[in-house]
């Protein structure tokens, strides 16, 4: 099909590592499990929040979505992956592609932006304990939790609108394991100048604004810890902030390789390696990350095991 001759396309063919054949077992088996703890692990730490009154905190409000966004996010993504290492199928209807980007765009928004929220309840908590309860009400982070979820679904909504409506010709053949809208683009046959504007602006509103504001954040934390004259309570505050801090390196580490890096033509391995710790592994180290550092959950997960273990 020559340039310029515009075609609906009404289907996509997912090729990304399809040049290690030999992987593919691999691959499904690792992506496989990673899903099962992923499931298992979010789900339980959800449980664990709902039941323990103790955990009914801002804290853990924001770790049950940070849990639930874990869910939602690998699920719109990982069961397609899945079906095409098990298998020779690679297509994705147009509309299937469309839902994939909505949902990872849309919820990967969302936890760059509940990230920061997170830091601003642990900024709150170590530098004014004593202003807490006054400043952290539940109407407010209510509020910050659910402007995290509208800011991500308006931008997703807006560039997957505009990434969608785009006209391709040529090729349908996107170079990726899942619909991601920069291996998208690359097939567009018309001016996408607005889209990578929107993008831009995009990045720096919902990730490199949030992580300016984490990393402000824990300035002020990282002083007020210093201050504190015991070394068992600087202990104490820093294991607050520990599985935070943990999860926002590993997260934004991620993001920021595949987001803000220079664009290329090709999308080459290691972009697809860095998707793939993107997108799954980052969800299932979360909640054994705060599983393992945080001392109330252990002990609400005693406390729930020995409840039913009288029973």
């Amino acid at each position: 099909m020559e340039t310029g001759n515009y075609s609906t396309v009404t289907e996509f063919f997912l090729v990304g590592l399809s040049q290690y054949p030999e992987l593919r077992i691999l691959l499904f088996v690792l992506c496989l499990i990673m899903y099962v703890i992923i499931l298992l692990g979010n789900s339980l730490l959800i449980i664990i929040i709902i039941l323990d009154s103790r955990l009914h905190t801002p804290m853990y409000f924001f770790l049950g979505n940070l849990s639930f966004l874990d869910i939602c996010y690998t699920s719109s993504s990982i069961p397609t992956m899945l079906v095409m290492f098990a298998s020779e199928r690679k297509s994705m209807s147009f509309l299937g592609c469309a839902l994939q980007m909505f949902l990872s765009l849309g919820l990967g928004s969302t936890e760059c932006v509940l990230l920061a929220m997170m830091a601003y309840d642990r900024y709150v908590a170590i530098c004014s304990p004593l202003r807490y309860p006054t400043i952290m009400k539940k109407m407010l982070y209510v509020h910050m939790a659910a402007w995290s979820w509208i800011m991500g679904g308006l931008n997703s909504l807006l560039q997957t609108s505009l990434a969608m409506t785009l006209p391709f010709c040529g090729s349908n053949v996107i170079d990726h394991v899942t619909c991601e809208i920069l291996a998208l683009l690359k097939l567009a046959c018309a001016d996408i100048s607005i889209n990578v504007f929107i993008m831009a602006v995009a990045s720096f509103v919902l990730l490199i604004a949030p992580l300016m504001l984490i990393c402000i954040s824990y300035v002020f934390i990282l002083s007020s810890i210093l201050r504190i004259n015991s070394a068992e309570g600087r202990k104490k505050a820093f294991s607050t902030c520990s599985s935070h801090l943990t999860v926002v390196i590993l997260f934004y580490g991620s993001a920021l390789f595949m987001y803000m890096k220079p664009k290329s033509k090709d999308t080459t391995v290691s972009d697809e390696l860095i998707g793939l710790s993107y997108g799954v592994i980052t969800p299932m180290l979360n909640p054994i990350i705060y599983s393992m550092r945080n001392k109330d959950v252990k002990e609400a997960v005693k406390k729930i095991l020995n409840r039913h273990l009288q029973l």
